[in-house]
């Protein structure tokens, strides 16, 4: 039997740490390493605690959450797991900035056992410790250049003309990815962007807006039967999936999970595949399983240009590495190299 995953918890509340302690020790996949009340503890104890995934809370006194977040990348890369209150909006914005300096995933912070949902709560607390503690992670120096990128892999592609919507799905490492690649895009991009991304359903409306101070297009959430726009890139809400009608409007259901997602990235790509076929494109990132495979080998089938994340830069490179085993990507890419080629696809190529 594997030795359970020992877990340091960051966190400045009592009642909060205790709660975490608690959830941590009940769970036979875990065990309760370490749990401090600063960043500038965590950092003391890293060393001698050797934990193999960290549970950070945010709003710390002293050094705040972000930057123990590039401490530990830096000196001893650790998965960390951000804990945050979804509805904090400035707290929230850090824990996203903190994905972006290396921490893995956010997930919402628990209540108390008399709350309704409770369970729920610490089920995925635990399950994403766990997962997040499996995933390989680097030492990142902000004084570090960047190496160069490899070349990209052309898979077995075709020529296709520009596409009248894009999809981009992602999952484990996906906020940074996806503003890494949407970032490229000019204000007035000329088609829409649809993007499935894996988060907890409360984060939602944060990440959007999180997203929209980032990058050029106009970023909101999807709303059911609405007509997507160009200049404008569109979140899937919190648990509902998207897609796309045969009349062009997008399409926000409750139709159950696939795959245990929900949104899934299969039910976007699909969609496209059906109703826009070689006038669709679609982009799977960095994620954890295999969502959005089958729905992005169905859209390159049907003669959509396909773009994957490579190995090289992708956090967790389980999603793309499907679509290539089952022949579904035009073009595998590191991640610096997809936005300037969603840029040649649309004709909008930067000077």
């Amino acid at each position: 039997m594997n030795s359970p995953v020992r877990v340091m918890i960051v966190e400045d509340s009592a009642v909060v740490r205790q709660l975490l302690a608690h959830i941590v020790s009940r769970d036979p996949r875990l065990q309760l390493a370490a749990a401090v009340s600063s960043a500038e503890e965590a950092l003391a104890e890293l060393e001698r605690v050797r934990p193999d995934v960290i549970s950070m809370d945010i709003r710390l006194p002293g050094m705040d959450g972000l930057e123990a977040t590039r401490r530990i990348m830096a000196e001893r890369p650790t998965p960390i797991v951000v804990i945050a209150d979804a509805v904090e909006e400035r707290g929230f914005r850090i824990s996203m900035n903190a994905l972006r300096a290396g921490a893995l995933t956010v997930v919402e912070k628990p209540f108390g056992p008399a709350r309704e949902g409770w369970e729920q709560v610490a089920e995925s607390i635990c399950t994403q410790l766990y997962i997040m503690s499996q995933v390989p992670v680097i030492r990142r120096r902000a004084s570090a250049a960047p190496p160069a990128p490899p070349a990209p892999r052309p898979m077995a592609g075709r020529a296709v003309g520009r596409p009248a919507l894009v999809g981009v799905a992602a999952s484990t490492g996906g906020p940074p990815a996806l503003a890494r690649v949407l970032g490229a895009l000019p204000p007035a991009v000329p088609v829409p962007v649809l993007v499935v991304q894996h988060m907890g359903a409360p984060f939602m409306e944060g990440f959007a807006a999180w997203l929209n101070g980032l990058v050029a297009p106009q970023v909101e959430i999807a709303k059911d039967r609405m007509m997507p726009r160009p200049g404008h890139v569109y979140v899937a809400p919190g648990d509902r999936h998207l897609g796309i009608t045969a009349g062009g409007l997008m399409q926000v259901s409750e139709a159950p999970p696939v795959g245990g997602q929900r949104p899934a990235a299969d039910v976007l790509f699909q969609s496209m595949a059906r109703h826009l076929g070689p006038r669709g494109m679609g982009i799977l990132l960095t994620g954890m399983g295999e969502d959005g495979a089958r729905g992005l080998t169905a859209l390159h089938a049907a003669g959509g240009l396909t773009l994957a994340e490579d190995e090289t830069s992708a956090v967790v490179y389980g999603m793309p590495a499907a679509a290539v085993r089952m022949g579904g990507v035009s073009a595998l890419l590191p991640l610096d190299l997809i936005g300037p080629r969603l840029l040649k696809a649309l004709g909008t190529e930067a000077s």
